[in-house]
């Protein structure tokens, strides 16, 4: 009996491969309170568009349900939905976290420009689809770094190599 072990392999390293980009148009920050789950905000998604892998509209209806932490950190939690030209529909998932410096994240609240180096604003994303030509995109973790503007949020999607 042998004791010797197989040779280990070192585990791949993961890179990062810009996919695509979001420019998200958002409603009206509707402030629901402290609810059990923390202080809840829902931030409507009106529209927008995704370019990049696949090119899309992003349709009304979807949100981002956020919890702002003791901290004063906010948890991202959106879902919404997106059109192809050719009819074909993409679900968006993102989660994350947006924090920084009380000063600058109610900057952020009041609409206000502020540098992105100020904060931190990180996401994970995930897509399903139908559509037979995307299907390889629900196959692929991404992650993204995102931008708070007064009227919209935009990031670059990287896929995980």
């Amino acid at each position: 009996m042998s004791t010797r072990r197989p040779a280990v392999r070192a585990l791949p390293v993961p890179g990062l491969e810009a996919a695509f980009e979001v420019e998200a148009r958002l409603g009206a920050l509707e402030d629901h309170g402290v609810t059990r789950a923390g202080h809840r905000r829902v931030v409507p998604i009106v529209g927008g568009r995704v370019t990049g892998l696949f090119e899309a509209d992003i349709l009304p209806g979807g949100a981002d349900w956020q919890v702002v932490r003791p901290d004063g950190a906010i948890e991202i939690d959106t879902r919404y939905s997106a059109r192809t030209a050719d009819g074909g529909h993409v679900y968006i998932r993102t989660f994350g976290v947006r924090s920084g410096r009380p000063e600058v994240l109610d900057a952020l609240l009041r609409g206000e420009a502020v540098d992105p180096s100020e904060y931190y604003f990180r996401l994970g994303v995930r897509l399903e689809t139908s559509v037979p030509t995307l299907a390889v995109l629900e196959q692929c973790v991404f992650v993204a770094s995102a931008v708070r503007e007064a009227d919209r949020v935009r990031y670059t999607a990287y896929r995980v190599t």
